[in-house]
């Protein structure tokens, strides 16, 4: 294969990288998800609170969202909410990924709007499985 014809593969490849967009209150978390998510193949945007993350939608659109729920201000499951009143992101998944891992907390993101829910910590790879069932990959 021609210099040409790995460029233009690669620019494919890059072009259809799925687009993920992670909010988390904890810097350390934020860095270790968005990691995660790359080492798995998707380009990942990171917000630290909901009113930020609000913020990054008027400039674009992911394909996925991974939102913690405890955080200030605005919650997870309030910005999830929001999220769906959208029509731009009203079907865009949601993955709610939070230390909150009880039956109630689960049921109150799932009512929320979320697709699935992860309790942390969470390994890489039910991360990535969780991320490419909800993209359909």
């Amino acid at each position: 294969m021609s210099w040409e014809g790995r460029f233009t593969e690669k620019m494919e490849e890059h072009e259809n990288t799925k687009r993920v967009m992670v909010v988390d209150d904890e810097a350390g978390a934020l860095t270790l998800i968005r990691i995660m998510l790359e080492r798995s193949g998707f380009t990942v945007q990171g917000a630290r609170d909901a009113l930020g993350a609000l913020s990054l939608l008027e400039a674009s659109t992911p394909d996925l969202f991974v939102l913690d729920v405890m955080m200030p201000g605005m919650d997870g499951i309030e910005l999830c909410r929001r999220i769906r009143a959208r029509p731009q992101t009203a079907h865009t998944p949601i993955l709610i990924l939070s230390a909150r891992g009880d039956s109630e907390s689960i049921a109150a993101g799932l009512a929320a709007g979320a697709n699935d829910y992860l309790a942390k910590p969470v390994l890489h790879h039910d991360l990535a499985a969780k991320a490419r069932r909800l993209l359909g990959l």
